[in-house]
């Protein structure tokens, strides 16, 4: 546990007197049961005093410390300063001490609360807006907040994980050590901050009238983001560095960080990354679709009628770099493709599910690490993307545009269906590669991928080494413009019979020109995907 203060003088004031409200009864009569086997007098309010009433645990209500009855239908119970002024008192403060005896205020040593479940609410399907007000706690924050406050006299216990060592504490010494007191105390302030979090990010996402909104509308003047920490991290991209992995709690359920991990050795940061990197490509292919991923970068990515044959294809764009990759699958798995993954070393594969017999199959390969992401996968994103900088943080919308409804064809030839076809794939692909991406590929799969270049020519003189003669009849996807004519020269001499890229180059007619010459078909999407 963490030290207080060093200022701080050594403490240990007895725990005569405690109050109890939860909306979380889990382990509250066990936890009632033995403060009272200590000696503990026990104040509490509604259903929990109703539970520890049933059980038989002594506890004097609230409305009787008080003199006043639960008002508001329960929005108000323990705003008042005979409870307030029992919890905030400083108790070596002489004014203090008489200003309790003068309004007959007992002390209040231990406050074990928490919150109503505001995000739990928020985030079932159907929550109407005026039960979301409902569920904003009032009484317990306040509660929290001053106990925490006055954390060098009283107790605060937030977390019923902590009832046990609390408990423990006060069985053996009737008090709670200065150590224990802070710990709790900024485990407190963390809870009350990320319940005012959750409230302030689901508000962004609803006007006056409660109706929904896109939270990503308007960036707001103040971020406020609250993290809980999932897992530790054997360590972060090298063994040197430590790593944790956080979680939305607002994020919803079928994301990367709440998928279940079904199968496998730990996973590791850099796992993690990819995992993200191909699960994002994954979802933004139509049909039935895998993705290949290695350091960061998509090193295949095919359709398939079956999860079996998109895999196989996928393999094939890259079947080097695919060894030791990272494997997504945005239709469930089933025995054939099992087999299919199985037949190659990859570190994890993701999936929306698995048939039983495809889990069992892919069980059977001890170091791979197998993830359940939940049916449906979403697609979109919420939120903005954010990225850490020195002293700050990038904000953003997410890349999510890969529509070529505005695209323009700027040569004198047309691209056919089939061209199309290959076009719209590559597109959705390179949005997925690292810039400088160059990206070669058929109607349903990349043949080779040129990612992470400091100069586009040299970006297309790779995916051309890595598509071989697979490039003969392909088309050249591209995540920004051309600057030059040179990587159309390079791709013409691959054998790329179409283009797309965004345009917007000052030498885009040189360009033009180049792909004129070599009987290319060129169009314009109008959208840059740099991604670094």
């Amino acid at each position: 546990m963490s030290r207080p203060p060093e200022d701080a003088v050594e403490r240990r004031p007895e725990i005569r007197r405690a109050l109890l409200s939860v909306y979380d009864k889990q382990g509250i009569v066990e936890f009632a049961r033995t403060l009272a086997e200590a000696g503990v007098e026990m104040v509490s309010s509604g259903g929990t005093a109703g539970l520890l009433s049933e059980h038989g645990v002594p506890i004097k209500r609230i409305e009787e410390v008080t003199g006043f009855p639960e008002l508001l239908g329960g929005r108000v119970k323990t705003l008042h300063p005979k409870i307030h002024g029992g919890i905030l008192a400083i108790r070596d403060d002489e004014a203090h001490r008489r200003d309790l005896e003068r309004l007959q205020i007992e002390p209040i040593d231990l406050v074990v609360v928490n919150l109503y479940p505001f995000e739990t609410t928020a985030q079932r399907e159907g929550a109407r807006f005026d039960e979301l007000i409902e569920m904003i706690d009032i009484g317990g924050p306040t509660l929290v907040r001053a106990a925490a406050k006055n954390h060098r006299d009283v107790g605060v216990v937030v977390d019923p994980r902590d009832y046990s060592a609390v408990a423990s504490e006060i069985r053996s010494s009737g008090a709670l050590s200065d150590v224990r007191r802070f710990e709790l105390a900024r485990k407190a302030f963390a809870h009350t901050a990320a319940y005012d979090a959750a409230i302030v990010s689901h508000w962004r996402r609803r006007d006056a009238d409660g109706s929904r909104r896109e939270e990503s509308s308007c960036f707001p003047d103040e971020m406020t983001m609250t993290l809980r920490k999932l897992q530790e991290l054997r360590y972060g991209e090298n063994p040197h560095q430590r790593a944790a992995l956080y979680g939305e709690p607002d994020a919803g359920a079928f994301t990367l960080a709440r998928a279940e991990q079904v199968h496998g050795a730990a996973l590791s940061f850099n796992n993690l990354l990819d995992l993200d990197g191909a699960l994002a490509a994954a979802l933004s292919l139509d049909g039935c679709g895998c993705v290949i991923v290695k350091h960061g970068n998509p090193c295949g990515a095919a359709l398939g009628e079956t999860p079996a044959a998109a895999f196989e294809a996928a393999r094939e764009g890259d079947p080097v770099s695919a060894f030791g990759g990272i494997v997504a699958f945005n239709r469930s798995v089933d025995l054939d493709a099992a087999n299919a993954v199985s037949s190659l070393f990859l570190e994890a594969v993701i999936a929306p599910d698995y048939a039983p017999d495809a889990a069992a199959r892919l069980a059977r390969k001890k170091k791979l690490r197998v993830l359940r992401g939940g049916d449906p996968l979403h697609p979109q994103r919420p939120g903005f993307d954010v990225r850490r900088i020195s002293g700050g943080f990038l904000l953003q919308d997410w890349d999510s545009d890969d529509d070529l409804a505005s695209a323009q064809v700027v040569t004198r030839r047309e691209p056919t269906n089939k061209e199309w076809a290959a076009l719209r794939f590559g597109c959705r692909v390179c949005r997925h590669v690292r810039s400088n991406a160059i990206v070669f590929t058929g109607s349903d799969r990349t043949f080779g991928v040129g990612a992470g270049q400091m100069s586009r020519v040299d970006a297309v003189k790779l995916a051309a080494m890595k598509a071989g003669e697979r490039s003969r009849g392909a088309v050249m996807a591209s995540d920004a413009f051309f600057p030059f004519r040179d990587g159309i020269d390079e791709a013409a001499g691959a054998g790329i019979r179409a283009i797309i890229q965004p345009g917007g180059s000052i030498r885009d007619q040189e360009v033009i020109e180049a792909a004129d010459e070599h009987d290319l078909a060129m169009v314009f999407s109008g959208r840059r995907h740099f991604r670094h």
